[in-house]
C-alpha cells in the first residue's frame, strides 16, 4: 500500500510541477522570492530529482542567469545532493516495485545488465556523460548494493561538470553574452546527443553479459 500511495502522489505532483521545464516561468517564480530565492532554487532542484524525469538542466541555466555560474552551481548541487539522497533512499526502502512504476522499463533493464563488480565505475561514467537520464540513474542505483554515501558521492561528483557548464550558459545569457551562450549550448547539445546515442555501448562495457 505504501508503494501505491507513493506512486500516486508522485504522479499527481508531477502534473502540477510542469513549470520546472519552463525557463521563463522558473526565472519569474524564483526571482520574486528575493532573499529566499537561493533556497527556493534548492527546493525546486530537489523536487526535479525526486519527481524524475523532469530536466534539471533547465534549472541549472536559470540558476546561472540569476546567481552567476559559481553560486548557481553551488545552489544546484546542494539540491542535487539532497534530491539524489532521497531518490536513492526511496528506491532502497520501497524496492523494485516502486522504481518500476516511475522509471521506464527499458532504462531499468539496461542497468540490470551491468556487472556488480563495475557498478560504481558505470554509475560515475553515466552521471558524467551529458544527455543521459541522471535522475533515472538515482532510482536504478538505489537498487544496487552500493552504500548510500558512495552513491551520493558518485552522483554529485559525476553531475557537477555538466551542471557547471549549464550554469555558465545561464550566466552568459544574464550578462548579455548571447553569442557565447549559443556556442556553449551547441557544444553541450552535441555532447548530449553523442552520450545518448552511445548509452547502450557504455553500459555494455561494464555488462555482465557477453
Amino acid at each position: 500500500m505504501a508503494v501505491v500511495a507513493l506512486v500516486a502522489v508522485t504522479v499527481v505532483v508531477r502534473q502540477h510541477f510542469t513549470f520546472l521545464a519552463d525557463a521563463d516561468a522558473l526565472r519569474s517564480i524564483i526571482r520574486q522570492y528575493g532573499f529566499w530565492a537561493p533556497l527556493v532554487l534548492v527546493v525546486l532542484q530537489i523536487l526535479q530529482v525526486v519527481l524524475a524525469p523532469i530536466p534539471g538542466q533547465v534549472l541549472a541555466v536559470v540558476a546561472g542567469y540569476l546567481f552567476g555560474a559559481w553560486w548557481g552551481t553551488l545552489y544546484n548541487m546542494i539540491g542535487i545532493a539532497i534530491g539524489s539522497s532521497i531518490a536513492f533512499w526511496l528506491s532502497r526502502r520501497f524496492g523494485r516495485a516502486y522504481v518500476e512504476n516511475i522509471v521506464h522499463e527499458e532504462a531499468l533493464a539496461s542497468f540490470d545488465a551491468i556487472s556488480d563488480d563495475y557498478g560504481r565505475a558505470t554509475l560515475f561514467l553515466l552521471f558524467l556523460v551529458p544527455g543521459l537520464p541522471d535522475d533515472v540513474l538515482c532510482f536504478a542505483g538505489g537498487l544496487t548494493e552500493i552504500p548510500l554515501r558512495q552513491l551520493i558521492f558518485l552522483a554529485v561528483i559525476g553531475r557537477t561538470p555538466a551542471f557547471f557548464l549549464a550554469n555558465v550558459v545561464g550566466d552568459f545569457l544574464g550578462t548579455g553574452r548571447g553569442t557565447a551562450a549559443i556556442a556553449l549550448t551547441v557544444a553541450l547539445s552535441i555532447l548530449a546527443v553523442l552520450g545518448y546515442l552511445n548509452r547502450d555501448r557504455i553500459v555494455r562495457l561494464f555488462s555482465s553479459e557477453p
